[in-house]
């Protein structure tokens, strides 16, 4: 679970520690895992400095969670995790911290597909029209959106997949799985709906998202 970034488009806050309803953003992310109880150990990508000193909530986890230092971008803290990752595995899931909205189900669904041999993608159908457009911001052309998902977190593997396409590269990015697609390692890599409220706290509008949609969400279980 990288949680290493600095948090400039949230005016420098570390997304992971933000309260969202009262609770850390990043153990709404953990707790979904840690309710698995196929979930075996869980890496926590810090920085340098709050990897040293994790806070209390975080070391109360229990011994399936582990902090380690992260690097300067995603893909060094998530190669960082992995390498602080138990060697026998048989599945490994990447997902990211400020995702605090995903499901028990859709995580359990991630886990199923990756034990069958599957890569598994928690994403939704594109509603909008999407435009591919140059550096100089012109439209390049209408891609057909019926064939077209929002790629998010988690993404599972199975554990040497994920472990030798990142042994076999140190490009940098954003998604696993176009890791994956990249190392031509031949894996089929299918998508889970996860809809549309899997999302990432990056700015501070989504924080006020994220708590209606916590709001609605224990509505319904009351209700």
């Amino acid at each position: 679970m990288p949680a290493a970034g600095s948090g400039e488009r949230m005016g420098g806050v570390r997304k992971p520690f933000l309260e969202l309803a009262g609770e850390p953003v990043l153990l709404r992310a953990l707790r979904p895992f840690l309710d698995d109880p196929r979930v075996v150990g869980v890496v926590v990508a810090l920085s340098a400095d709050q990897a040293a000193t994790p806070p209390d909530w975080l070391r109360a986890l229990g011994p399936r969670v582990v902090v380690a230092p992260g690097g300067a971008t995603r893909s060094q803290s998530v190669r960082a995790a992995i390498a602080a990752l138990p060697a026998e595995l048989d599945v490994i899931a990447v997902h990211d911290a400020a995702r605090p909205l995903v499901t028990s189900e859709v995580v359990a669904s991630c886990i199923d597909l990756a034990l069958e041999g599957f890569g598994a993608v928690a994403g939704c159908p594109a509603v909008d029209t999407l435009k591919r457009v140059g550096t100089d911001g012109a439209v390049i052309e209408t891609p057909d959106r019926a064939s077209l998902w929002h790629a998010q977190t988690p993404q599972a593997f199975p554990a040497h997949v994920l472990r030798s396409a990142y042994a076999d590269t140190t490009e940098e990015g954003t998604d696993d799985a176009a890791l994956i697609e990249r190392a031509a390692s031949g894996t089929v890599i299918l998508m889970v709906d996860a809809g549309p409220f899997n999302l990432k706290v990056t700015r501070p509008l989504d924080v006020t998202l994220a708590e209606a949609i916590l709001r609605s969400r224990e509505a319904r279980e009351d209700g």
